[in-house]
């Protein structure tokens, strides 16, 4: 958005301490063709000192602790052991194999227990199911040596969308479909601001593709879905619902407004889709927030109209550019004339930007753009960044404790 750039650490070891900086990757390594009783280990090198630095491949990754910057991540090892699966093959009335499932329960004379009525009354469909069923087919795993992450078909000319951290230094790629078929995907164009990758494969009758849908209407309490292969295990499909929208992350270069999802995301789930209730892709899974490694209920996704206005700029050829402001941030947080912490405030503006233009001025406390309540620095950040350029918005801004409206028409910013 701005000049204005997170707050760095120097790259650390694997932390000791009893509580580890709980933003962990969601980078899987899990080999693509592990056996029934598998482990996984979570062992790429630290991420994210100053912007523009790279990172390694993989399937998932934050790069900071939450609004305070950039700083050391976990090595998990996660090992799920003795999951082992039975099943026995049984036959039809006519002697014909069926497909693998459970022998029928001898008859014992117990009369069969009939349900009980449901507390509530509904249509008796399973929305997540039927969800599950729209969205799987255009739902890819991602493999990269051997490391893997997910992905989603959005476009019928081969056009697949997925995370930047999941892709990584690569040129080309494994693509392997729900069917199990796999192919050679290219790495078409990616952008570590937003942490978002294009790759296309070659297009083929019946290809599947997801629809998308409006991540600027999203509210919190909506029902939502992931799918994905955690820890290799492809379509794995989990739900949960919109926790916030708008909520301010660190991504290798910015600030990114994200979708926050209590939708178990995990080291693997990285680039695959988050899809509201009616089968629309609303996001791209991209980072978590874990005390341990692993799914603690709060995960975060690119929302896809910002994932989509980068995508169609890579495919395009063009540089991605983004909203910018062009005003930095106050080291020290002051009080508005509620005496409470809120809004952001300006501590310099930038000659000729849009900011300038506007007629901000160091000292002004930005408290909404668009009726949308700004609530620090890198709430304004998001917001900013999250716009086209030559967008215009409408500041509310608070200066000498009386508020006024600016109109300012948002300069362009190269985020590469």
């Amino acid at each position: 958005m701005s000049d204005w750039t997170p707050p760095t650490s120097p790259p650390m070891a694997p932390p000791t301490a009893p509580n580890p900086d709980p933003w962990a990757p969601v980078r899987g390594t899990t080999p693509p063709t592990a056996p029934p009783g598998w482990s996984a280990t979570n062992p790429p090198p630290p991420l994210g000192p100053p912007p523009g630095s790279e990172s390694g491949g993989g399937g998932g990754g934050h790069r900071g602790r939450w609004l305070l910057g950039l700083a050391a991540f976990l090595l998990v090892a996660l090992l799920a052991g003795g999951l082992g699966l039975v099943a026995s093959r049984i036959n039809d009335d006519d002697g014909d194999p069926t497909a693998f499932g459970s022998a029928p329960a001898p008859s014992t004379g117990v009369e069969e227990r009939e349900p009980d009525d449901a507390p509530l009354e509904g249509s008796g469909n399973e929305p997540v199911a039927d969800v599950a069923e729209a969205v799987s087919p255009a739902v890819v795993q991602i493999e990269v040596g051997q490391g893997l992450g997910s992905g989603v078909v959005y476009d019928a000319d081969g056009l697949i969308l997925t995370a930047n951290h999941v892709v990584e230094g690569q040129d080309e790629v494994t693509v392997r479909f729900s069917d199990g078929t796999a192919a050679t995907g290219e790495v078409v164009g990616a952008n570590v601001f937003s942490d978002i990758a294009v790759l296309k494969v070659d297009p083929f009758e019946g290809l599947p593709v997801a629809a998308l849908g409006d991540s600027d209407a999203l509210m919190p309490g909506q029902v939502v879905v992931g799918i994905g292969s955690p820890f290799g295990l492809d379509q794995t499909v989990t739900s949960g619902i919109v926790s916030a929208v708008n909520r301010p992350a660190a991504t290798q270069s910015g600030i990114v407004n994200m979708v926050q999802t209590d939708t178990a995301i995990n080291p693997g789930n990285s680039g695959g889709p988050l899809v509201d209730i009616e089968g629309r892709v609303i996001g791209i899974n991209d980072q978590i927030f874990s005390q341990g490694g692993g799914n603690d209920g709060i995960g975060l996704a690119v929302p896809i109209n910002l994932a989509v206005r980068v995508a169609d700029t890579l495919v395009a050829g063009q540089d991605v550019e983004f909203g910018f402001l062009g005003v930095g941030a106050a080291q020290e947080a002051s009080t508005n004339t509620t005496g409470l912490e809120s809004g952001a405030v300006v501590a310099s503006v930038e000659a000729g930007s849009a900011g300038a233009d506007a007629g901000l001025t160091e000292g002004d406390r930005v408290l909404a753009i668009d009726d949308e309540p700004v609530g620090s620095f890198e709430e304004l950040a998001g917001i900013v960044s999250a716009e086209a350029p030559n967008a215009t918005v409408t500041l509310l801004v608070e200066r000498n404790g009386e508020q006024r409206e600016l109109e300012v028409t948002l300069g362009a910013a190269q985020r590469d």
